[in-house]
C-alpha cells in the first residue's frame, strides 16, 4: 500500500502538476479533497479548487520540472521533499514576469483513501520564490 501511495503522489507532482495534465486531476485527487498551503489565500478544496491552483502556476511558470528529493510513506500518509524548478513567465503574486529561472524546496504531507488523494499539507519557500523573481529584495550578504 505504501508503494502504490508514494507512486499516485508521483503521478500528481510529475504529470499534472509539472506537465500540466489537469484532466488527470480526477484519477488523482479525491471529489473532497483538501489543501492547505500558507501561500494560497485559504484551502484549496475538491477538483476545481485543485484546478484553479494549479493553472496559477502553470501559467506563471514554465518549463516546470520537479524533483522528488525524498519520500517516506506510512499506512495513508506519504511525505514528499521536493525541488521545483521553473521559468517565470507571466504576472504571479503580483509580480511582472521576470524571466528569471527559480529554484524553490519544500515540502508536503498527503493523505490517501481509496487510491486517491484526499488532504495535502505543503510548505514552499515561498519567501525564497519572491525574491528569485524580483518581488522583495534579496538577503545581502552581511
Amino acid at each position: 500500500m505504501s508503494e502504490q501511495n508514494k507512486a499516485i503522489v508521483r503521478r500528481y507532482l510529475d504529470e499534472v502538476f509539472a506537465k500540466g495534465n489537469l484532466d488527470a486531476a480526477p484519477e488523482v485527487f479525491a471529489p473532497d479533497y483538501v489543501e492547505q498551503d500558507p501561500a494560497s489565500d485559504g484551502e484549496i478544496r475538491g477538483h476545481e479548487g485543485v484546478r484553479r491552483d494549479l493553472l496559477t502556476y502553470q501559467s506563471a511558470f514554465s518549463s516546470i520540472d520537479i524533483t522528488v528529493e525524498d519520500q517516506i510513506a506510512e499506512d495513508d500518509r506519504v511525505a514528499t521533499r521536493v525541488t521545483f524548478r521553473a521559468t517565470h513567465v507571466e504576472e504571479v503574486f503580483g509580480v511582472a514576469p521576470s524571466g528569471n529561472r527559480v529554484t524553490v524546496t519544500g515540502m508536503v504531507i498527503h493523505r490517501l483513501s481509496d487510491g486517491k488523494l484526499v488532504e495535502g499539507w505543503w510548505n514552499w519557500d515561498t519567501l525564497g520564490l519572491l525574491q528569485q523573481i524580483g518581488a522583495i529584495p534579496a538577503e545581502q550578504p552581511a
